[in-house]
Order: structure tokens, then sequence, then C-alpha cells
């Protein structure tokens, strides 16, 4: 007797479609699991059994084999234990064959029957989706799969619900979508006193998602401002809200089944190790870039970072997206975000303060900056100084414009990108155009290519800053609602690039 059961196994943000297959034969009694369990999916085994044995359902003295098909696909996580469950039930004929093949079933089960909440039911309802079958999930994870909304999600508190469904006595209602989860409150830019010049960068870096490095003294408000970029940031919309939730599905992040749209504000401190920051660990899980995808990753202290770590950011800041190799995996995450690093001059922190600098100045400040590489920082389109606020400056009153102000522009801009590259799925906003696309959007006047020529004549700008100005010229036009590249937004944007350093 052969009955199959449906599940998936995550690659990445992607959930593979799984056959779990039960053949119940002649022979001493023997449950066998097969198809490349990793540990947790081997002990499925003791918690099925046990699971029925409180539901005083007696496996036959038979025996009992299970095949998780594709065999060469790696099976990892608790999530296998319902739909093994399934599959034993129905080769043992106390639920229907075709009623459980109709659906993709994930759960963990404990010893006396109840489901347990597990990860990933967001991608799993995708892939159910798309194969037409619907999806059976614990109870606390319903609400997070019913977000798909184009599959059914049957949520069940316990295996003996599910039979009770199957064999017709009480079937499962469908799941509801969880509520919108609010975020945080962001902090006010209007607090901040000074630093006009940063929170301007920091307003073109919102419009059109450019990376922006601050450097300043210990004090001078780089993560004070930093942490005021989502207040500035328009909502994501709901694809973006999606791609994000999925990934924060996969990493066990999503808090009673509701998605926020919000955008992430990721912050890791400057000892993390590379697998936290891009990803892997046991299972190639999600890392700090991913986790940040649609939103924010704030890297203070940047050249405090592990050479190892700033290196593997340049692929992402290029791409939008990150490969976590390992020996058994090869997977791609999105990483599409916006980089905000913090850093200071020197090491010391007080290299442009006369009376608080050490003896090796002003070489200590080129060895420490120096630990960011030319290419990494050739990434940057924003390079900011946030020099240290007078001390009487911060008795005075608040100046400079609230967060709603200037969030009510950069959605604005925002809105003009959408409109302009509506017929390019694949490019959001200004920062990812590139190729026939930048050169149609960003044709500067003659002016402005007369001043790009001097720029490049004296800074030796590279192709790659040349294209990344004409980008950042553009989110300036497009804040001040203008459809023309001209000289004043040229400059401007040369005026960020050429900031703290000749490398361009």
């Amino acid at each position: 007797m052969v009955a199959r059961a449906f599940t998936v196994a995550f690659e990445g943000v992607e959930a593979r479609l799984v056959e779990v297959q039960c053949a119940v034969s002649p022979g001493m009694p023997y449950f066998g699991l097969v198809g490349l369990p990793d540990k947790a999916v081997s002990e499925a085994r003791e918690r099925v059994k046990a699971a029925l044995n409180a539901m005083a359902i007696a496996l036959p003295s038979k025996r009992i084999m299970v095949n998780l098909s594709p065999a060469d696909l790696p099976k990892e996580g608790s999530h296998f234990d319902l739909p093994i469950a399934l599959a034993v039930l129905a080769a043992i004929e106390i639920i229907p064959k075709d009623a459980v093949e109709s659906i993709v079933a994930l759960g963990e089960l404990s010893l006396d029957g109840r489901l347990m909440p597990v990860i990933g039911a967001l991608p799993a309802a995708m892939t159910a989706a798309e194969e037409g079958k619907a999806l059976m999930c614990p109870r606390a994870c319903g609400a997070e799969a019913a977000w798909v909304g184009a599959t059914e999600v049957l949520a069940a508190g316990s295996l003996a619900e599910v039979v009770a469904h199957f064999t017709g006595r009480k079937a499962l209602q469908a799941a509801e979508a969880g509520e919108i989860v609010s975020g945080p409150d962001a902090p006010d830019l209007r607090d901040v006193k000074g630093q006009e010049r940063a929170k301007r960068a920091l307003e073109i870096a919102a419009a059109g998602r450019h990376h922006m490095l601050m450097v300043g003294s210990p004090g001078s408000g780089k993560s004070m401002l930093a942490r005021r970029m989502p207040g500035i940031l328009p909502p994501m919309s709901a694809v973006e809200a999606l791609e994000t939730s999925m990934i924060h599905s996969i990493a066990g992040l999503l808090s009673e089944g509701g998605i926020t749209r919000t955008r992430p504000f990721q912050d890791p401190h400057h000892t993390a190790s590379p697998a936290a920051i891009t990803g892997g660990s046991k299972g190639a899980k999600p890392g700090q870039v991913s986790l940040a995808h649609n939103g924010v990753l704030f890297m203070d202290e940047f050249p405090e970072f592990p050479r190892q770590v700033l290196e593997t950011l340049r692929q992402p800041m290029e791409t939008g997206d990150i490969v976590v190799a390992r020996a058994n995996a090869h997977i791609r995450y999105p990483s599409r975000f916006l980089l905000i690093a913090a850093a200071n001059p020197c090491k010391c922190g007080f290299m442009t303060d006369p009376a608080r600098a050490c003896a090796r100045v002003p070489q200590c400040g080129e060895d420490y900056l120096g630990r960011i590489s030319g290419p990494l920082m050739d990434r940057f389109d924003l390079r900011v100084e946030v020099p240290p606020v007078a001390y009487a400056d911060l008795d005075l009153p608040a100046t400079g414009e609230a967060s709603a102000t200037v969030a009510a522009r950069v959605s604005a801009a925002r809105g003009i990108q959408a409109a302009r590259f509506a017929d390019h799925p694949k490019v959001r906003v200004n920062a990812e155009a590139e190729g026939a696309l930048l050169e149609d959007i960003a044709r500067p006047d003659a002016e402005s290519r007369a001043l790009l020529a001097k720029v490049a004549e004296r800074f030796g700008l590279t192709a790659r800053g040349y294209h990344r100005v004409l980008r950042v010229a553009r989110t300036i036009a497009d804040l001040a609602g203008e459809s023309t590249l001209r000289r004043p937004h040229v400059a401007e944007a040369v005026s960020y690039r050429m900031s703290l350093t000749s490398r361009s």
C-alpha cells in the first residue's frame, strides 16, 4: 500500500515541492525514513509515532518506509512531521489518499499530537498556490500563510483536528490573513540640530536609494541621522512587502502572522560574523543584508568590520542580491538595501581637533579610512562629512524640516521614478538604472557635460563614478520636480561624490 503527501523544502526564499511517499509492506515491524533528511527530519519518526499513540492509533506490525522525493535535495527542519504523518495515515487507510494529495502540508508535531509553529509558511503558501493545492499548517502559522490569498489555507491546532477534517467529522475553517503590523515610530529629523548638508544627503539617498557614507568625529550625530532614515522613506508597496516578508518568514521573524509595510532597518554590530552579515551558518539562513531587503542597512564604525565582511558587500550593493555558497548549498537571496555607513575620521576619532588629535595625524586618518578598499568606496554615491555641532548651538531652537515634510518630497520623487520605470520591472529607483536606460533618463545638457569633463580630468572619475554621478543628479532633479538634468543638479551630485577622498 503506497500513499503520497506533499510538503516543501526551502532553498533561500524559494520553497521547492517535496513528495512524501509512504509504503506499507509485509515484513518485520520497521519505520524507515530516506531521502537525504537532516537530524531534525530523521527524528520525525519518533514524534509521529508518539503523536499517533496519543490519538490511540496503532501502527501495523509491518514494514513502513517513507521516502522524501526528490531524494538528492537536502531536507531540513521540523516542518516535515505533519506531511509524514499524513502519508502514513493515508497508507494505513485512516484518511483518504486523494484528499491528502490535494494539499501541501507543513508543521511540527509535539508528543501529544499538538501542531507547533514552523518557519516558512509564507513561501510555502506561494508554492501551494503555484501547484494548485491548498496549504495545511499549524494554527499559529495560518494568519501568515493567508496573506498569499491565492490558495486556501487550513490551519489546525492538532493532528486530531487534521484527521477529523479528512474524515469529514469536522472541517477546518480557512485561515484569515493577519493584521498589518505598524512598525515603531521613527525619530523625527527635526530633532537633529545643525548638520543641514547631511540631512540633504539623507533625503537624496532616500529618494533614489543611493548608498551613503558619513564620516565625522564621535558624537557628531552620524547614528542619530541614520536612525531617522526610516521616517522619511515611503512605505513598501504590496510587492515589496511580500518580498521582504518571505525573507523574514524563512528567518522566523514574522510575529503573530502579521506583515508590515514599514521598511526594515538593520544595524549589525561591527563584531558580527561574516555569516551573520551575508547569510550562512546551518541551513544557509539569510543574513543582515537580506533581512534589510527593501529597507536600510546601517553599519556604524564601518572600518571596524572585518575586511572579509566589507568586501562581500560589493556584490549586493551592485546587483541587489547575494549568493551564499556552502559545500551543500548554493543559495541566492535578494538583498536590495540602502546602505548607510558611518565612520570616525581616524582610530581615535579626533583627527580634525588639534587639541585632541593623536601624534600620528594625518597618517592615522589615511590608514583608518584606508581599510575601506577603493572598489568599495567607489560604490558609495554620497560621501558626507559630519562635523561636530558647537556646544552653543545645542541651546538654540530646533531648525530644519520635520520628517513628514521631507518624506512627502521623497514620496513624490519615488512616484516619478515608479512612473518612469513602469516598463522596466527590474528597475524601481534611479540607483538601479544602467546602460541605455540610464543614458536615456539622465542625459546631461552641454554645461553639465563640460563640468563632468573637468571633474573627470581633475579627479580621475571612473566609469562607475561617472554613471553614479548621473544617477544622483537624476534623483536631485526628481526632488526638484524637473525633467531636465541641469548643471546645478550635476554640481551638487559631484560635490557629494568628491567629498572625503579623491578616489572616485
